[in-house]
């Protein structure tokens, strides 16, 4: 306790949010206190009474800070940013960060859409859900435009005097064709209103259709017709499961239990939203120290909350949670309404934790052992890793880049992110290069380089930021891999020493296959075994960043190149579309080019050429 005697002496009586650093100043684990001068000095009194966990933490420390704040409620978010930012090996973490589709109808819009999101914001929009079936969601808006020939495309149709060129959907009868400017408004909106009120539980007459249907269909001997309709049948019914629970009518609530392995805690959520229970979704959270029930359940709240998209007006949990009175305020604040958290001990609420308990129990027996044998393998892959690459520490966060492009055209680069082993898709970002019109791999992984790390610094820089916004690019990893050799390698090195950030960069290699062959660092190359778990993690994070490239790419096509303005336009095809755009850079300069000048370019007949001509003309007389 010598070295911290003066520090302890002078931590203030006052709540806060102390930060435990390793002697790397690493920070190692984040709590809160009402007083910081009486709960910071009990990790360095005597260890008779510490738990493993306290023990095993308080051997690290090399240092610790703290924040002051005025009050529990805003030590409490605090601790949760923080958390959630730096993932302090000593806490416990929510592995999962998932979000639960809703469906989404644009009531803002002049002819809404139905459409799946996994975000609710206030735009005048309807939402229903969180529904347990991604799945289940796609069936049945695909059935809401089998039904109704609503449209699904992202014109705005709100621009006065814009004019539009129906899509196919349009032509076969899946869609009235509200670009046209000729669609009886009522006549769109009543058809919403069958949607709405089918989702509202207000009207079951579509699922009475399709049942008309597919017993006719079945009658006729059309099996085919007839399980396709089934199909859609028990989609719509999962949107509309019947479960009611008695002691819940048309409450909002969110059932939370807990089942505990050895090294792993399954956390169980039952959804009920007017009284129905309308999915649930287990986590897992890593568990590696002694801790109690009731604090798991409050980390677990703590973690889960701030991310969602709902948060319902009460909260049954199986067991008390420490600071249950600065939790319900906080979770109110964010909700912007009063939010109950209770622990049942008798009746029909009781019963329900425990069926949620049950189910919480079960999913541990199903696949507790697979995630201990999962978890295992990711960190003996990155120790391997460590161990090749001389690394002072096991990277426990790896980003990975790529780019994609054709020809130059549409150039994109994307960043994935793996943690502990892990593909952690919420910090997954795709970058639009904006900065290069022609094959450039250099200059594009410059641009998206400089667009993370500088938006990085300055996200670690603003103080308020960490008050209550959301981690953005804040997070540094521990190790960059990009795909290519020494070339893109040096090139990222030297951005990096450029803003400052000390972060190791390998390069990922392939082979004549375009498989993985090895990783470039500092300059050499290294082939690790092919059966080996640290092959096996580069090789997958390679692939992974491809992957991510790719399917952004793909959807920028189909968007700017495959629907753009020269759609349609005589003898001009796919290819000749992507030779005019990579020879003259964007559909402005197409537009401006000379005959002489189309019919110059490679693929291009004097034909095609006054096609392209003409047509542009043709719109501006118009």
């Amino acid at each position: 306790m010598s070295k911290f005697e003066e520090q302890l002496k002078n931590l203030p009586d006052s709540p806060g949010v102390y930060l435990m650093k390793d002697k790397a100043g690493e920070i190692i684990y984040v709590g809160k206190a009402n007083s910081l001068k009486k709960r910071v000095r009990q990790y360095f009194q005597s260890s008779a009474n510490h738990s493993l966990k306290v023990s095993s933490m308080v051997k690290q420390i090399g240092d610790f800070e703290y924040i002051m704040v005025e009050n529990e409620v805003e030590a409490l978010v605090l601790e949760s940013n923080l958390i959630k930012k730096n993932r302090p090996k000593y806490n416990i973490l929510l592995r999962d960060d998932k979000q639960y589709p809703y469906i989404k109808v644009t009531l803002g819009e002049r002819y809404p859409r139905v459409l799946k999101t996994r975000l609710v914001v206030k735009d005048g929009s309807k939402y229903f859900g969180p529904y347990p079936s991604a799945s289940s969601v796609n069936e049945a808006i695909e059935v809401f435009h089998g039904i109704f020939p609503i449209r699904n495309c992202k014109l705005d149709l709100d621009k006065k005097d814009a004019r539009f060129r129906p899509c196919l959907n349009f032509y076969i009868g899946r869609c009235l064709g509200p670009c046209l400017g000729n669609v009886d408004e009522d006549l769109y909106k009543g058809m919403i209103q069958k949607i709405l009120d089918f989702l509202s539980m207000k009207d079951e007459s579509i699922i009475d259709d399709i049942e008309v249907k597919m017993k006719a269909a079945a009658d006729n001997m059309d099996y085919e017709k007839a399980a396709a309709l089934r199909d859609q049948l028990q989609a719509l019914q999962t949107l509309h499961e019947k479960q009611r629970m008695d002691s819940a009518s048309n409450v909002e609530q969110d059932i939370i239990a807990m089942a505990r392995g050895v090294e792993e805690v399954v956390v169980q959520v039952f959804f009920i939203r007017e009284g129905k229970i309308v999915g649930r979704e287990h986590y897992i959270m890593e568990d590696s120290f002694i801790e109690e029930r009731g604090e798991i359940l409050s980390s677990f709240i703590k973690q889960f909350y701030p991310g969602s998209t709902f948060i319902p007006k009460e909260i049954l949990v199986e067991e008390e949670v420490p600071d249950l009175e600065a939790i319900q305020q906080w979770l109110g604040e964010i909700k912007g309404n009063k939010v109950s958290l209770q622990t049942p001990k008798r009746g029909d609420k009781l019963e329900i934790v425990r069926m949620v308990k049950r189910n919480a129990l079960e999913m541990l027996d199903k696949y507790g052992d697979k995630f201990l044998r999962k978890h295992r393998e990711n960190l003996k892959g990155l120790d391997e890793l460590q161990h090749i690459l001389e690394l002072e520490e096991r990277p426990e966060r790896i980003e990975a880049y790529d780019i994609s492009n054709i020809s130059g055209v549409g150039s994109v680069g994307s960043m994935i992110v793996y943690e502990k082993g892990e593909k952690k898709k919420s910090d997954y970002r795709r970058f639009k290069i904006k900065t290069r019109t022609t094959p450039d791999d250099y200059g594009s992984m410059e641009e998206i380089l400089k667009r993370r790390f500088v938006r990085g610094i300055k996200e670690n820089n603003d103080t308020e930021r960490i008050k209550g916004a959301p981690v953005g690019f804040s997070l540094f990893p521990d190790i960059i891999m990009v795909d290519g050799g020494k070339g893109h390698v040096n090139k990222a090195r030297a951005i990096l020493d450029e803003l400052g950030v000390d972060i190791p960069v390998c390069g990922l290699v392939k082979d004549k296959f375009h498989k993985t062959r090895g990783i470039i660092y500092k300059n050499n190359e290294i082939t690790p075994e092919k059966d080996s778990l640290a092959f096996k993690l580069i090789y997958a994070v390679q692939e992974e960043a491809h992957r991510f490239a790719i399917s952004y790419h793909r959807s920028l096509r189909s968007k700017d190149l495959f629907h753009s303005e020269l759609d349609g336009i005589p003898l001009i095809g796919e290819k000749r579309r992507v030779v005019l755009l990579k020879h003259f850079g964007s559909i402005s300069g197409i537009k401006n080019a000379s005959l002489d000048e189309l019919a110059q370019v490679d693929g291009m007949n004097k034909s095609a050429a006054k096609s392209v001509y003409e047509h542009f003309r043709k719109k501006e007389e118009k």
